[in-house]
């Protein structure tokens, strides 16, 4: 693949920036460390620094020759709550904190593209490279925009990449219209009667009445949704008691919904709440639910999609950028980006012959520096082709 020769000069450089990241991972909003380094580095390539935007987010902007148009890339920062398992000599030294969405790559990423264009400045016009803090449930992204993030940095469009460990390296998908869900929360409270354990007549089992709310809840997917539509509703917290001889009086469920259209998300709130109230009421307990919408889905803007597929196909080649592919009901935060700004989420793949397929969010995952080059040379040439000086 056609990496650009700069990039390819500094690769290492930044696999060094990437690994250092990943041994020292960082929560949402506390990012200080993260901020810290990456705000040097921009600084020190002549790129102007703007921090303190969603407490530990910040912009780099680079300006060249007198147009106006003006375009802007973001990378995302934090990390997970989980505790590494990889066993690599860059894993984290922090306990139960880990990069295991590939954040840390990402910010690399931007930091090598940054890096070039601050270089050869083969562009007229301004970036704006937006490092991002708390994606992982803390709604960074839009804390930004509330924050003015586009009035402060004004971006005619807004580009991102993931990495996909379900892809080849060296193939990307470019795809317009929905290519994420919209990523919710419920939590269910079930109040009941506690008691002895050898006397569950005189008690009302709030953890029966659990599994009992649980297994409705999975006909609202197989039953209430349209065949055509997508849904996934996942309860992945299931807390109850603190002895073996005791009955509690409460039991709490928590998980995860995604949809990806309106009428769906709607109807699963609704719905969610009359099916748990519901069967608490049939067995003489009560259910308390609370749904949380995180974040809407994520939507490619169709012209912006064209141009990033065509930037793309400069970099990896015209067949290896996928153009029409079914989302995928993963959340995004940078959806709030994408409802101020046309734009492009681009999912580019990671996974090589010996590293790069463990999926994300798993203990033993690790991002693949060798999409690091790949990733930059995209966002360069990106900025190159929008930003023509022709």
């Amino acid at each position: 693949m056609p990496i650009v020769n700069r990039i390819a000069d500094f690769a290492a450089e930044m696999t060094e920036w990437r690994q250092d990241f990943h041994a020292h991972p960082e929560l949402g909003f506390e990012e200080r460390r993260t901020s810290d380094i990456v705000a040097a580095k921009l600084a020190e390539w002549g790129i102007e620094v703007t921090r303190g935007i969603a407490t530990t987010g910040l912009v780099g902007t680079l300006r060249n020759g007198d147009s106006g148009r003006s375009i802007g890339l973001r990378a995302d920062m934090d990390c997970l709550p989980m505790t590494e398992q990889t066993g690599l000599p860059h894993a984290s030294t922090v306990p139960g904190k880990m990069h295991a969405c590939g954040h840390d790559g990402h910010t690399a990423t931007l930091l090598g593209a940054a890096k070039y264009l601050a270089e050869t400045k083969n562009f007229d016009g301004t970036v704006h490279f937006i490092f991002q803090p708390a994606e992982e449930g803390g709604g960074g992204g839009n804390v930004m925009v509330q924050e003015g993030l586009f009035e402060r940095f004004p971006c005619d469009t807004v580009y991102g990449i993931h990495n996909d460990p379900t892809l080849p390296l060296g193939e990307a998908r470019v795809v317009p219209g929905v290519i994420l869900a919209a990523s919710d929360r419920v939590s269910i409270t079930i109040r009941g009667i506690g008691g002895h354990a050898a006397r569950p007549h005189v008690t009302v089992d709030p953890v029966l009445v659990g599994a009992h709310v649980l297994v409705a809840l999975q006909a609202l997917v197989a039953r209430r949704t349209d065949p055509l539509d997508s849904a996934v509703l996942s309860i992945t917290m299931f807390h109850a008691g603190s002895a073996m001889n005791v009955i509690p009086d409460v039991a709490e469920l928590k998980g995860t919904v995604r949809t990806l259209r309106p009428e769906t998300r709607d109807m699963m709130e609704k719905l969610i709440a009359q099916v748990a109230e519901s069967t608490a009421a049939a067995h003489e307990a009560t259910a308390e639910v609370v749904y949380s919408r995180l974040y809407p889905p994520t939507v490619n803007h169709e012209a912006e999609t064209g141009r990033a597929a065509l930037a793309a196909a400069k970099v990896l080649g015209e067949a290896r950028v996928i153009q029409d592919s079914p989302p995928i009901m993963g959340g995004e935060d940078f959806s709030f980006m994408l409802l101020k700004r046309p734009g492009c989420f681009v999912m580019m793949g990671q996974q090589g012959p010996d590293k790069g397929g463990v999926p994300v969010h798993h203990p033993k995952y690790d991002f693949n520096d060798a999409m690091l080059p790949v990733g930059a040379s995209y966002f360069a040439t990106l900025v190159e082709q929008e930003l023509s000086r022709g």
